[in-house]
């Protein structure tokens, strides 16, 4: 559940990061310079290419938080439900210990 909500967390990082970088393009003149970091070197980008891939890379962390959610929703969906048995299990046991502690006292008298 821990990495679950670690990579939610890390995704919504990302998200805001790719929107700002989003809102920037808005604000470049379509024959401004892009550059891009490709390992340790920067190559210069087109405008539309850039773009193009900053919309692609939010869509794709868009659809990654969709399913780190769906697995959230699970996971807890399944911890209550081990919750809930557990809880039934203890007052099954409880109930046997409280039957067999006033059956000992009814045999003791």
């Amino acid at each position: 559940y821990t990495k679950a909500v670690e990579s939610r967390q890390k995704l919504d990082s990302q998200l805001q990061e790719n929107k700002l970088v989003q809102d920037e393009f808005k604000l470049l003149k379509d024959d401004a310079n892009i550059y891009k970091l490709i390992g340790p070197v920067l190559t210069r980008q087109d405008k539309s290419e850039a773009v193009t891939n900053v919309d692609k890379r939010i869509e794709f962390i868009t659809k990654e938080i969709e399913r780190v959610e769906k697995q959230l929703k699970d996971l807890q969906e399944r911890s209550e439900k081990t919750r809930v048995e557990l809880v039934q299990t203890q007052t099954a046991i409880q109930q046997q210990v409280a039957g067999a502690t006033t059956t000992t006292q009814r045999d003791a008298s």
